[in-house]
């Protein structure tokens, strides 16, 4: 039975199962070869002890003894080669499976997950980990059958020849048996604390990668060295406290072997003298012997993979388990909708909202409607929840069942898949891939069309940038969009939203970087391209939000102003102080 942290892996194995079968015979083809190897040779030396004493020719004879042993050798290659492209080919195949497995369950994870989980932990558990576990599902496995299924045929023949002899050469058994299980417990837990060291390195190490910049800005290059130094000696102390396990461990079975050897030899020896043992018998015992060696060295390497890789494992299903948040639930079975036609109007409605991050309450009381096919302005001071409202829509986070609708229907009852390809959602913090451009404003539609593709950069203001651009669509735009500037990035990102020709589009204070000149020209595109179809801005600029159908004036999680651009400067409240704030800064602007 496979131990609990190994047992998510046996739906792996059993998928390979023909092929461990085939795997299983070349093992017991390959081990039950070489034990006959002694057997040969006792034979050889007891023919050859009778053709001596018979005054027989030898020379005939020698020929056919060592091309016997040659064969033996040859066909034990030959499966020898068999069973570790079969079995360790395995392992790479399984591994293979279970690195898309993984990635595929990160991919369908909720966003909180990654709020909360270093980048740098999962790409540890992704590569180093993964490469622990195929470790155990290759090498060690096929060492360990053949440990098995060797000791076990040449335990038979030991037994045949001497079982007083046997009994002594296996008299340090209990006590490897011991040594296994103290040396084992020992190095998993070691194992597993190496690895969460790793883990701290790669999170280090990508945090610095990605926010260098920053780094640089603020002279901290010495400091993060000096940290990441320390980590590293960390890592390497833990490394080493294994190494001298490891080394402990080898030397310690194999002073064993050796002292079950030379008293093997000094007893051995007694009864060849007193004739109770043939000559040749006692060879081809002492020959096991040898071959022996290797199977209870490999044992020890086999427990350091076992330990390395349960250890793994363990650290990889800790990911496995993990549930998403946010999934289709039961709700969307009793709609009953043809998930891929799914048609959006673009109604919302926030009824009696209320929302919490971790127990602290964020959104009070929101009750907002916004018509299909209006737009709709959110202002207010950071903090006062705009992104986290706009958030539920896509079920970015979820709200309490029932609190927000599309199309008058609670959204939990839509498929989160057609959902989201009915919003075009441009968050506040622009993420660009590490591609062209072209491939950046296409992302998530199949079989985009170049047209398609300049249309939506000419109406998010970014068609001439990219063209003046050396090798304009093609343009590589660097990790994260590092080669182009904050408005460029974002002006991108709203060609991305647009691509998707989306019923809904969020933009979440995503025009930001770019300057009021550039910002009109935008709008205008956007109030053409998005007629009939649900818009929805957040911004502190008055500019993005006076020409919205409605703006609501968000502040401490609830809506205290709601109405039109002049509506809200008739209340004199909120919403007219920060006119009046921008009104003054551009006039400063031009003195």
């Amino acid at each position: 039975m496979l131990p609990k942290s190994l047992r998510p892996l046996f739906p792996y194995l059993k998928k390979y199962r023909s092929s461990f079968a085939v795997g299983t015979l070349c093992v017991f083809l390959n081990n039950g070869i070489w034990i006959l190897f002694p057997q040969a040779v006792r034979w050889a030396i007891g023919d050859l002890r009778q053709s001596m004493e018979g005054h027989r020719p030898l020379h005939h004879q020698l020929f056919i003894y060592a091309g016997v042993l040659l064969a033996v050798a040859c066909a034990k290659g030959i499966f020898q080669f068999l069973t570790r492209w079969i079995l360790i080919g395995i392992s790479r195949e399984i591994e293979f499976d279970l690195r898309n497995d993984l990635f595929r369950h990160l991919e369908k994870l909720s966003y909180p997950y990654y709020q909360r989980t270093r980048t740098g932990d999962i790409m540890a558990r992704a590569t180093n980990d993964l490469n622990a576990v195929r470790m155990l599902l290759g090498p060690a496995i096929m060492y360990s059958a053949n440990t098995i299924v060797f000791t076990a045929g040449a335990l038979a023949f030991m037994l045949a020849i001497s079982s007083r002899l046997t009994l002594y050469a296996f008299l340090p058994l209990p006590v490897v048996s011991i040594t296994i299980q103290y040396f084992g417990k020992r190095i998993h837990e070691r194992f597993e604390r190496i690895q969460a060291m790793f883990s701290d390195i790669s999170a280090r190490a990508q945090e610095n990668f990605s926010g260098a910049r920053v780094v640089r800005a603020y002279v901290q290059e010495e400091a993060e060295i000096t940290g990441f130094e320390a980590s590293n000696r960390e890592y390497i102390a833990r490394s080493l406290k294994l190494v001298r396990l490891m080394g402990m461990l080898w030397p310690t079975l194999e002073a064993m072997l050796g002292l079950a050897i030379v008293l093997l030899l000094w007893l051995g020896g007694r009864e060849v003298l007193q004739g109770h043992i043939r000559v040749e018998d006692f060879v081809a015992f002492n020959i096991y012997m040898v071959q022996l060696t290797w199977p209870v060295i490999a044992l020890g390497w086999v427990i350091n993979i076992f330990q390395r890789g349960t250890a793994s494992m363990g650290r990889i299903n800790e990911i496995l388990v993990e549930r998403p948040e946010i999934a289709d639930g039961p709700e969307v079975k009793v709609a009953g909708e043809s998930e891929m036609r799914i048609e959006i109007e673009g109604e919302i409605e926030f009824r009696n909202l209320n929302f919490s991050y971790n127990g602290t309450p964020v959104l009070h009381g929101i009750n907002l409607r916004i018509p299909a096919g209006s737009s709709l302005a959110i202002v207010g001071p950071t903090g006062s929840g705009k992104t986290t409202l706009v958030s539920l829509i896509p079920r970015i986070y979820d709200a309490a069942p029932g609190s927000v609708l599309i199309d008058g229907r609670p959204i939990r009852e839509y498929s989160l898949g057609p959902l989201r390809r009915n919003i075009g959602f441009v968050p506040q913090e622009t993420f660009l891939f590490s591609e062209n451009v072209r491939e950046n404003i296409a992302f998530g539609v199949e079989n985009a069309q170049d047209d398609d593709v300049r249309s939506a950069a000419r109406v998010a203001n970014i068609a001439e940038d990219i063209e003046g651009f050396p090798e304009q669509y093609q343009t590589l735009v660097g990790e994260r969009g590092i080669t182009l500037s904050g408005g460029q990035k974002q002006r991108t990102a709203i060609a991305r939203a647009l691509m998707r020709n989306p019923r809904i589009l969020v933009l979440d204070d995503a025009l930001s970087s770019v300057d009021t000149h550039t910002e009109d020209k935008i709008l205008n595109h956007l109030r053409e391209i998005m007629q009939g179809r649900t818009t929805i801005f957040i911004s502190h600029r008055v500019s993005t939000v006076r020409n919205a159908d409605l703006i609501a004036v968000l502040h401490g999680g609830r809506i205290v102003e709601r109405g039109t651009h002049d509506e809200l400067l008739a209340k004199d409240g909120y919403y007219t102080d920060l006119y009046n704030k921008q009104l003054l800064e551009e006039e400063l602007a031009e003195v």
